[in-house]
């Protein structure tokens, strides 16, 4: 009796075993054949502190493009994903969690292993090995855990679900830098030398002589710089300091004059700085001031982004919500297994509660720990890549200057000069209120009973 027992305690052993989600120790090597190379990173050398935990969320910075679709879509994937269930960095981090719980299931099971006698592999039941009138079978009703169950269903959707919109929003915030950038570069490209009012007769030909090719590159080419130190500060602000802080002045020096670079570097919030210093770039571009307030828009809207994304990372979901659902979820998942026990009496001495107690904690606790690394949405999402992006973007619009494919005939300019001032006289008196009949400009004597009417009008304001 007493060797079937060693037997039993050591088929025990071998099925509690979750080596799979536990941190292993720091020289093992672990790797993901993940179809996307997505997870931890598939160089052996890496350290297995990059395998799960803080150290792999920098491997979910995933940037899609038409051939990740389709691997996404692959008929593959489920087998794939199965293949990679024990290399998974999110199992790996709930491995304690679920060691717990693994062994609360393998406790139960002993206990009434011995307490409540056996069944042998012949089939043959045997006596309890502990013969005491306090120790007996130890269980619980399923359906304290049936009643419970919808709401710790509520809890875990509405966790998940605050985690991923925190994270859709940030994203959200990145894809109006983007769209921004380009229109802030765009605009300051296309307005450049042009000194007009939007909405009124310019002369092309006058502007075209007087820009400084030289002048306007360097010009455009300050606005583009400043643009991507903008992003790239608020990359740097919203990342780790150990992570980022060295790689970020390294590529501010390298693009920026070592002034420029010193001021941004030095300064108490980066993103401010790089701000203004962009503000003073669209400044001194030649162009009408309603031109530049139409450019400026978009700095405002890198604001909203900005504080956005700082009230993202300074503001978690509710600690006593995120706290309360962990708590519920981790008592409810410890005493699940003796509830358990009694649902699996045709397996072999209830053996299958343990194996089924694991995957009901992977899965659950694997839950909340997706809605916990969705939460701070900032060291996951591709940041690096954007500020790219954004950098080349701008670089390659500035570079468009004075290529622009329309060409404005000579005899229309002319023209537009011969009725520029009759556009403007009207456009102003339209302004103070006046009104002013069609045939009136035709007659020079009559212009200046526009120009008297005018400074009437002046004077009644």
């Amino acid at each position: 009796m007493i060797s079937r027992f060693t037997i039993a305690t050591a088929i025990l052993a071998a099925a509690t075993q979750t080596v799979a989600f536990a941190p292993a120790n720091k020289h093992a090597v672990l790797s993901s054949t993940t179809s996307i190379n997505m997870g931890p990173p598939i160089d052996p050398s890496a350290p297995v502190t990059e395998t799960y935990g803080e150290g792999s969320r920098k491997y979910r910075r995933t940037v899609y493009t038409h051939n990740e679709w389709v691997k996404h879509r692959s008929s593959d994937r489920f087998v794939s994903n199965l293949t990679t269930l024990t290399g998974s960095g999110i199992y790996k981090n709930i491995g304690k969690e679920v060691l717990a719980t693994t062994s609360v299931a393998a406790f139960v099971w002993a206990w009434n292993f011995v307490s409540g006698g056996y069944e042998d592999f012949s089939g043959v039941m045997h006596d309890p090995l502990i013969a005491s009138k306090w120790a007996t079978e130890i269980g619980l009703p399923l359906t304290i855990f049936t009643t419970l169950s919808p709401s710790l269903g509520l809890l875990l959707v509405f966790r998940t679900n605050a985690s991923y919109n925190r994270w859709d929003e940030a994203r959200k915030f990145w894809g109006l830098n983007i769209n921004h950038t380009r229109d802030l570069n765009r605009m300051a490209t296309a307005w450049y030398g042009n000194d007009s009012s939007p909405g009124s007769a310019s002369a092309p030909k006058q502007i075209a002589k007087a820009i400084d090719p030289a002048e306007r590159e360097y010009l455009l080419g300050q606005v583009s710089l400043f643009t991507w130190a903008f992003v790239r500060s608020m990359k740097r602000h919203l990342s780790p300091p150990d992570e980022d802080e060295e790689d970020y002045i390294a590529e501010l020096k390298s693009r920026l004059s070592p002034e420029q670079a010193d001021a941004i570097i030095s300064a108490t919030h980066r993103p401010n700085r790089a701000l203004f210093d962009l503000s003073v770039a669209i400044e001194k571009l030649p162009m009408h001031f309603m031109r530049k307030n139409e450019i400026n828009k978009n700095l405002s809207i890198f604001e909203d982004t900005l504080g956005g994304s700082e009230r993202l990372l300074s503001s978690p979901v509710p600690l006593f919500y995120s706290r309360h659902t962990a708590r519920f979820i981790s008592i409810w998942l410890l005493f699940l297994p003796f509830a358990l026990y009694g649902q699996f009496g045709d397996s072999w001495n209830h053996i299958m509660m343990i194996p089924a107690s694991l995957l009901i904690s992977v899965f659950l606790f694997g839950i909340e720990e997706l809605a916990t690394q969705l939460e701070e949405p900032f060291t996951i999402l591709p940041m690096q890549g954007f500020c790219d992006k954004i950098g080349a973007n701008c670089d390659e619009i500035v570079s468009w200057a004075g290529q622009d494919v329309y060409k404005i005939p000579d005899e229309v300019i002319e023209q537009m000069e011969m009725e520029r001032p009759e556009l403007e006289m009207k456009s102003n008196l339209a302004l103070l209120g006046g009104e002013v009949e069609e045939d009136v400009v035709e007659e020079p004597k009559k212009k200046r009973k526009i120009l008297k009417k005018l400074l009437r009008i002046g004077e009644g304001m």
